[in-house]
This record gives C-alpha cells, structure tokens and sequence, in this order.
C-alpha cells in the first residue's frame, strides 16, 4: 500500500505543479514584456525634440473626438497654419498618446512640396487619455496641441 500511496502523492504534487506554473511563468513573462518601442511619453517626446521646448499654438487645428467608442480605430486630423516655402516649412508631424505602451502612434516627414502641413489618420487608443500632436517646423522649433479623448471600449489588448 505504501507504493500506491506515494504514487498517488506524486499525480496529486504534479497536478498542482502544473497548474500554478503558468500562471507564475505568464505573470514573469508579462511583467518582463517590453518591446523594442515601448515608449513614454516623455521618453517620445525628448527623442523627437532632442530635450527642445515645445510651445502650444493655435496655429495648429487638431481633430480628435472628445468620445471614442471603439478604442481601435480613434480618428485623428492636424491641419498646421504655416507656410510650405523652400526655407520655411513643417518638416513633421508626430502623433503621440499619454497611456499606451507605446506613446509613438504616427511620424510623419513632409517637405515643401506636400503643399500644406496636413495629416488624417486612425489611431489605436487602450484608455481615456490625451492625444498630443507634435509639430517640427524647419527652423527647428517645436510646436503642440493636444486633446482629450475618452474611451469607451479599449483598443490595445
């Protein structure tokens, strides 16, 4: 009787074992989880001004909703007031968030021949959060606007 009852021991040990195992192997591998572009925001932000100041403008018209329902798919516009001249330009347009893993959402580079500093695209949002817009002008200055935009279904998991 002995035999069978350390047999039994060990189907019950190896039973537990592995059922807690995953779960503490998942709980590792999520709080080790950091892809090559999670990003803070402030991370983002000095990786694209190089630490530069970047100053709020009305010259920048920023579209976003003030609800989103479906965190997945967040349209987003900016419209930059500015000259598209040879010297004189906006060189580029980031789109960042406060709350996701990443905060980089879009970059884009423009030149003078673009015409106009303008972008539209469809952002993934997890939470409520801002959503800033970046602007990089060709003198290397730095201008933003941001926005609020509640989510009520998350996009991001």
């Amino acid at each position: 009787m002995k035999r069978r009852e350390f047999i039994q021991g060990m189907f019950a040990v190896s039973a537990v074992a592995m059922v807690t195992t995953p779960d503490r192997v998942l709980a590792e591998d999520k709080a080790k989880k950091k892809g090559a572009n999670d990003m803070s925001f402030e991370d983002a932000l000095k990786a694209i001004t190089g630490g530069k100041e970047v100053k709020e403008s009305k010259k920048i018209k920023f579209t976003a909703p003030e609800i989103a329902e479906n965190g997945a798919v967040v349209p987003i516009k900016v419209e930059v007031d500015h000259p598209m001249e040879e010297k004189n330009y906006v060189k580029a347009i980031h789109i960042l968030n406060t709350a996701n893993g990443n905060a980089r959402c879009a970059d884009v580079m423009l030149t003078p021949a673009n015409g106009r500093g303008y972008f539209s695209t469809r952002i993934k949002l997890s939470k409520t959060q801002d959503v800033v817009a970046v602007v990089a002008l060709s003198d290397g200055t730095f201008i933003k606007a941001s926005s609020n935009v509640k989510v009520t279904i998350g996009g991001c998991g």
